[in-house]
């Protein structure tokens, strides 16, 4: 276990969502000496991270009730974006004047999602999180691969890559968020609707037509992209498609395992992103529209008990966008 220091301030940060974000910024903040509480819904004895060949065991504070849990200076929001709502009972609970919130979740909109549900005047950071992690069983997470926070240049920035200047958590400042929240998005475009929709793991795009068919979908969005201001390129679309053709076959991904557990889709978030911005610029996104509406019908299936995916345990995880 790595020796633990103690700032000279220590800073309350909450982590709300115990999934394998959730954990793995827990522990590693936790590192930094700061007081760190993870919020989650289910309890849990420990919190274990599994990074670089080390087995840390995170001495995080737990909560699962909002009532329990005591104001924060820094609020971590890394829970499925379409839990959002789910998380207003700890951001009222967690925030005061002076807290700030780092979004830490999918989609091109961090700030009008999270804004309705915290108090009113709390600062909210918009971020995109680079990390290939799996939470093997609840409290555990292993982590795999990435370890950058990226989030808009300024004074929040500065206060965040101070906070975890001593953390193995690097904090990337950019000058364009609306273009790197765009090309997070294109890199769960394509693999997190089709693995989902087929069950079927990341070999899938193997084969030339899935790997043309993908193209065809991002490229589409690309252009949603760029009316959004966007500098979005097709050297992006082709990044994408490489860093498919490198994960194992046997890889999948979040909507996927999401699916397989009969858990709610986060199809709204990254398709849906799509098809409502293209819509607003009459841009057509008829591959995009036609996936979110599959993506629809099985989501409500999901809802009312009906999946029929498979139940085993899941394979290594492809990094969660």
């Amino acid at each position: 276990m790595p020796r633990i220091p103690v700032p000279a301030e220590p800073v309350r940060i909450a982590v709300i969502g115990g999934g394998a974000i959730g954990g793995f910024v827990a522990a590693l903040t936790r590192l930094t000496g700061h007081d760190v509480t993870l919020c989650l819904r289910t309890p849990v004895d420990r919190l274990v991270l599994e990074t670089d060949g080390e087995v840390i065991d995170a001495p995080v504070r737990f909560a699962v009730d909002p009532q329990t849990a005591e104001p924060a200076d820094w609020v971590f929001l890394a829970t499925k974006a379409q839990d959002t709502a789910g998380t207003a009972g700890w951001l009222r609970r967690l925030c005061t004047s002076g807290t700030v919130v780092a979004v830490l979740q999918n989609g091109i909109d961090h700030t009008e999602r999270v804004a309705p549900h915290a108090p009113g005047g709390t600062d909210i950071l918009p971020a995109v999180i680079y990390a290939s992690v799996e939470c093997t069983a609840p409290g555990r997470v292993r982590h795999y691969a990435g370890n950058e926070i990226h989030v808009p240049e300024g004074p929040l920035a500065t206060r965040l890559a101070g906070l975890l200047t001593p953390c193995r958590l690097k904090v990337v400042p950019v000058p364009d968020f609306t273009t790197v929240s765009w090309q997070k998005l294109l890199a769960n475009l394509a693999a997190n609707p089709l693995t989902a929709l087929l069950q079927q793991r990341m070999g899938i795009f193997t084969d030339p037509g899935m790997a043309a068919l993908a193209r065809d979908i991002l490229s589409e969005a690309a252009a949603v992209a760029r009316a959004e201001s966007a500098d979005i390129h097709d050297a992006d679309i082709d990044r994408v498609l490489g860093m498919y053709a490198m994960v194992p076959p046997d890889g999948g991904s979040s909507m996927l395992y999401d699916r397989l557990a009969g858990r709610p889709l986060e199809h709204e978030h990254i398709t849906g992103a799509v098809v409502r911005a293209g819509a607003r610029h009459g841009i057509r996104t008829p591959l995009n529209g036609m996936l979110l509406t599959l993506l629809r019908a099985v989501d409500r299936e999901i809802a009312a008990g009906k999946n029929t995916g498979e139940q085993h345990a899941k394979p290594q995880e492809t990094p969660r966008h």
